[in-house]
């Protein structure tokens, strides 16, 4: 079954895998970094309540630590961060779950697929670092983010704010993410309070790297799809993933 999703819903939902997230970071008795954040692991009940799922590839540490010892990289390619695969982008933590998490905003409000197949030939980091959104931003072109539908006032609010919030959380350098924690804070404040961050570094380091994870035959590190029984709620081109089983 099938139905499109209004932006409302959707901006809810991204709120809601940003409070699940702060708790695993800070409310857990030991700190939870998940690693695997991305749609598929995005179930939702009935309600629309969304439910982080999937920690095979998760890290436990303790409060006050925030970097991780990883022994090689985890993730789902498209959602990884560049300091999991590199350390020449600085140390895995719990700012790798923040950079996951944005990549998933970006994807919800269409942003993360929008000319992938033009794209990715030509610039092979262009399909999972979405720098082209910067200039729609700046010409104030928020609605070429969603297709064609055109947008009430509201609406055009709520995917500007997640746009913004989306490329904040997706910066290469681990220390210029904002804490889960600030996410939430941004994504229930006022869009005037946001600012435009600066655009991610595409240097040749991040490209190789990330090619050469993608290329990798050893896939063992690289999580497959849940196996639950899902059904799927589609938002423009995009999927999220609801489950029938809660995790």
């Amino acid at each position: 079954m099938s139905t499109k999703m209004d932006w409302k819903a959707l901006y809810n939902i991204a709120v809601g895998v940003a409070r699940g997230l702060e708790y695993l970071h800070n409310s857990c008795v030991s700190k939870i970094v998940h690693f695997d954040i991305k749609p598929q692991n995005i179930l939702m009940d009935g309600d629309l309540c969304p439910k982080i799922s999937d920690f095979g590839l998760a890290k436990l540490c303790k409060n006050k630590e925030s970097i991780v010892s990883l022994l090689d990289a985890r993730g789902t390619i498209g959602y990884i961060a560049p300091e999991v695969f590199s350390k020449n982008f600085g140390e895995a933590s719990h700012k790798s779950d923040v950079y996951s998490y944005g990549m998933v905003v970006l994807e919800m409000i269409g942003a993360k697929n929008k000319r992938r197949a033009e794209t990715s030939r030509s610039n092979p980091s262009s399909m999972n670092f979405p720098e082209w959104i910067y200039d729609d931003l700046e010409r104030k072109e928020t609605i070429r983010l969603v297709g064609d539908h055109i947008m009430e006032e509201e609406e055009e609010k709520i995917v500007k704010k997640m746009a913004l919030v989306g490329l904040w959380c997706i910066q290469t350098n681990p220390t210029d993410r904002p804490p889960i924690r600030k996410v939430i804070g941004m994504l229930e404040g006022s869009l005037e309070a946001l600012q435009v961050p600066p655009k991610p570094l595409f240097d040749s380091h991040l490209v190789a790297a990330w090619e050469t994870i993608k290329d990798s035959k050893d896939t063992s590190s690289i999580s497959t799809q849940s196996l639950l029984e899902r059904k799927t709620l589609r938002a423009g081109q995009d999927t999220l993933i609801v489950s029938r089983e809660e995790v």
